[in-house]
């Protein structure tokens, strides 16, 4: 891949694998991209391992209280850069009044699929 035609510019680390770009419309500070440099199972399975290990670190180290791992695959999911890219999004307590079901706030009224349960379980 030429890294040129990349929409995201800042480059945080550069490895022999992948590289790690500050996304350039982050949902969150510290909002990151792991990018691999070869199209292939292994190589994004090093993203979503040093994706994981970094949020880990960053929730040790209390830079956040909890982080999001995800990636958009293909056009209707959401995926405008057709390269395989790993999105790190770092979570605070308080970012959003109701994060309950996380993820799958990607199609907004099914992401707490608890609301309305008198005690909020099930």
């Amino acid at each position: 891949m030429d890294f040129k035609d990349v929409p995201w510019k800042e480059v945080v680390i550069d490895t022999r694998d992948f590289v790690v770009f500050k996304d350039g419309f982050p949902v969150t500070e510290g909002h990151l991209l792991f990018v691999p440099k070869i199209e292939d199972w292994d190589s994004l399975a090093k993203c979503y391992k040093a994706a994981y290990a970094w949020g880990y670190d960053w929730v040790q180290k209390g830079i956040c209280d909890s982080y999001n791992i995800g990636q958009n695959v293909g056009e209707e999911a959401g995926q405008t850069v057709m390269w395989p890219h790993v999105h790190l999004i770092p979570r605070r307590k308080g970012d959003m009044e109701d994060p309950r079901g996380g993820v799958r706030h990607v199609i907004p009224e099914k992401g707490n699929y608890r609301k309305g349960d008198s005690n909020g379980t099930r």
